[in-house]
């Protein structure tokens, strides 16, 4: 197969022939500075990220972990986990080595030591801001897209700002050839731009506060065409593109194959955005936009296993350094774990498997070996690599470089195995039945209690995966200590002729026509993306049928609108679905299953993706108001032995209607059908609806003051199934 080393490495050429154009040598300096900020924050918010995590997962086991405070129940922080390891933790990675490849893969300086700045302390404060809102309640509720409307702004400039940096330099190159890891970190900038403008869009109602532009199912798909696409483009391609430049600069050997490298690249990012729909099956998502996710889901194994092989690969004759380079070990688990999870996230997509694995721990498990293995040793590798680089000094230790990747490695195990087992066991019980046709365990705090022995060990192997972190951490403070940045690293190589001049322009395969035009090549990469969005998301708005109305489906009520937001802002739905299968395990235990029209008002949609918790859509009814008061106030008086924690706070601290107008102003712009100018109204409709509630509870000698929000919960909670007849 034709092979292709990463410029600036001698890659083979086509002969040279003597060019009657003098190129004159231009004497230019490479910007270290800035790759070594971002590795620097990449170290510490990954540090940051991952103690929460492990935080998180002992509150499974331990819920009083939380030490009973607001800020961090388990609720409020997993989303703050997963945006400080995607977003900050990757995200500075991407960056690091972004800035680092592509500097020398065009022979150019950054486009603009400005853009660069401003790129680097945009994004670090981006991530303080997250810090600092999601403890406090203020999220949206969407998986991997949780920043209230000035982040997203935010967001959204800094991101045009790494975008305009990165094609400057691109236009500005000394390289004809884009090498494919440019590919990848072009693509990588149009479909996030795409994904986050689309998912984003939302109105607001205060400072922190707004509501999705989309309802119920039409919200749930575009949410899962973004969830699974953030995976896509923000996990995946960028560090494919990493991939296909360090780890031929570690091993020393080109990278395998260029063809296959040009038929992983389009075919991956046209079928990767397909695939959403598989996060929804058996959901009241129609069945065609399902089948369009199985399908593409099982084709997606091919692109992504071609990109396994050609990384795997590039390791011909040099798999004796495996032995002595850490590097090279972080990099073949992590692009072995890509393999594993390339492979597992397809099977997850097929009906049969997606039956029992959705919903439990199997998700996580499958989650976390992309992300642990993949992103979390494809940065350390890479960090390893260029921190003797950057400081031109040899790595500090080789000896705890090796023991960070087994302590790893080991983390990794210590995580993934006892998740899956906890996966399997959710799954087969609770579809559990018994010789006369009842549930086997039809209590669902059955299935939970067996599962606390893996939480332990799953936290187990997080502080072991964080220790590994902390000795890399030393590790490059003591090479950082032993050498000197090289801030400004001298380079030289001649100046891009107009390609009508060039007589080294030769033709050759055909894809090399693009490899020279990047507006061209982002025109093609923004169109394979475009078409699976467009093809699932523009019927699913525009046919009616798609999401049939229910007559007997109403807006909520105000009291029960204030407390679908405090549901949202305790974080419930990281524990909670609200999404019945039409599967007789779940209508046996939960009620009718859930249907497309009874989701028409919800923005945003509340369907969730883990059950720790039992589903609740049906719960409205279920029990008297006085269960919900003393389970709110201790889990365990209700449930003993659940790992559910108590919100006090919910009876000490008042209900918030100064924006509740605001609130029913923007629903109504929303289409929802409150009356004209109920806004006015709605006050006083909650006290009136707070105040039946109260007297309920006084009934069982309960007292409570009508404006406290464990009231405006309890009001949302007893709404929940009912607006059609449900069995009981």
């Amino acid at each position: 197969m034709q092979v292709e080393l990463p410029p600036p490495a001698v890659a083979p050429r086509s002969p040279q022939i003597p060019s009657p154009v003098a190129r004159a040598v231009e004497t230019f300096f490479y910007d270290n500075k800035i790759v070594r900020d971002f590795g620097i924050a990449t170290v510490i918010w990954g540090i940051i990220g991952m103690a929460v995590g492990v935080l998180a997962a002992f509150e499974l086991a331990r819920p009083e972990l939380n030490m009973g405070t607001a800020f961090t129940t388990f609720g409020r922080i997993r989303p703050l986990h997963t945006n400080a390891v995607i977003f900050a933790f990757v995200g500075n990675g991407i960056f690091t080595g972004v800035y680092y490849s592509l500097q020398r893969l065009c022979k150019a300086r950054m486009y603009s030591d400005v853009l660069s700045k401003i790129h680097f302390w945009g994004w670090q404060l981006i991530i303080i801001s997250a810090v600092a809102t999601l403890p406090l309640g203020y999220t949206t509720s969407k998986e991997y897209a949780e920043l209230e409307w000035p982040i997203d702004i935010a967001i959204t400039v800094v991101w045009v700002i790494f975008g305009w940096n990165m094609f400057g330099t691109i236009v500005k190159r000394r390289e004809r050839h884009l090498y494919v890891g440019i590919w990848f970190y072009i693509a990588t900038f149009i479909t996030v731009a795409v994904l986050h403008l689309v998912n984003s869009a939302e109105v607001p109602v205060s400072w922190l506060k707004s509501y999705s532009a989309y309802a119920g199912v039409q919200d749930a798909l575009v949410q899962w065409w973004y969830g699974h696409n953030a995976v896509a483009f923000f996990l995946t391609t960028p560090y494919l593109g990493l991939m296909y430049y360090f780890m031929p600069k570690a091993a020393e050997r080109p990278i395998y194959s260029y063809r296959l490298s040009i038929v992983h690249f389009w075919s991956l990012i046209f079928i990767y955005i397909w695939a959403g729909p598989h996060h929804l099956l058996y959901t009241a998502l129609p069945d065609w936009a399902q089948s369009l996710g199985v399908a593409f889901s099982v084709m997606l194994i091919a692109p992504s296993w071609g990109g396994m092989i050609n990384g795997l690969l590039t390791l011909r004759g040099a798999w004796d350094k495996v032995r002595e380079e850490p590097v090279l070990k972080f990099f073949v688990v992590a692009i072995t774990a890509y393999g594993m999870a390339t492979f597992e996230g397809p099977m997850l997509a097929l009906k049969n498997v997606n039956a029992i694995a959705h919903f439990t721990d199997w998700i996580v498990a499958h989650v976390h070996v992309g992300a642990l293995g993949w992103n979390g040793f494809l940065t350390f590798g890479m960090l390893y690599w260029l921190w003797p680089r950057l400081y031109r000094t040899p790595l500090f230790s080789k000896k705890l470089a090796t023991t960070h990747f087994w302590l790893g490695t080991l983390g990794i195990l210590f995580y993934a195995i006892p998740m899956y087992w906890a996966g399997f066991t959710q799954g087969l019980m609770w579809k559990q039945f018994n010789s006369e046709g009842m549930l086997q365990y039809p209590n669902f705090l059955e299935t939970v209690i067996q599962l606390v022995p893996m939480y332990y060990l799953r936290g187990i192997g997080g502080l072991l995966y964080l220790s590994g972190v902390f000795l890399l951490m030393y590790n490059l403070f003591k090479t950082a200590r032993a050498g000197t940045l090289l801030a400004n690293e001298k380079a030289q190589a001649p100046a891009l002729l107009p390609e009508a001049l060039d007589p080294h322009v030769q033709p050759g395969h055909w894809h090399r026509w693009l490899e020279r035009r990047p507006f061209q090549l982002a025109v093609g990469a923004t169109i394979a993306i475009l078409i699976g969005g467009a093809v699932e998301m523009i019927p699913m708005f525009l046919v009616k049928s798609n999401v049939p109305t229910i007559a007997s489906v109403h807006p909520y009520r105000p009291l029960e609108l204030q407390g679908r937001d405090l549901y949202i802002k305790e974080g419930c739905s990281n524990c909670h679905t609200q999404m019945v299968r039409p599967f007789r395990s779940e209508t046996e235990r939960y009620g009718e299953y859930s249907k497309a029209g009874e989701f028409i008002y919800d923005r945003p949609f509340l369907w969730g993706s883990k059950r720790t918790g039992p589903d609740l859509h049906r719960v409205g009814g279920k029990y008297p108001s006085s269960w919900h008061y003393n389970h709110m106030m201790d889990p365990t008086s209700m449930s003993p032995g659940s790992i559910m924690p108590p919100y006090p706070w919910l009876y000490e601290n008042e209900i918030d209607y100064s924006t509740l107008p605001a609130k029913i102003r923007v629903l109504q712009r929303l289409n929802t059908p409150y009356p004209t100018g109920f806004d006015k109204q709605a006050v006083a409709d909650a006290q009136n609806q707070a105040q039946g509630i109260v007297a309920d509870l006084k009934k069982e000698d309960i007292e409570v003051k009508s404006d406290k929000e464990i009231v405006a919960l309890i009001a949302y909670l007893q709404r929940l199934g009912t607006d059609i007849k449900v069995k009981k």
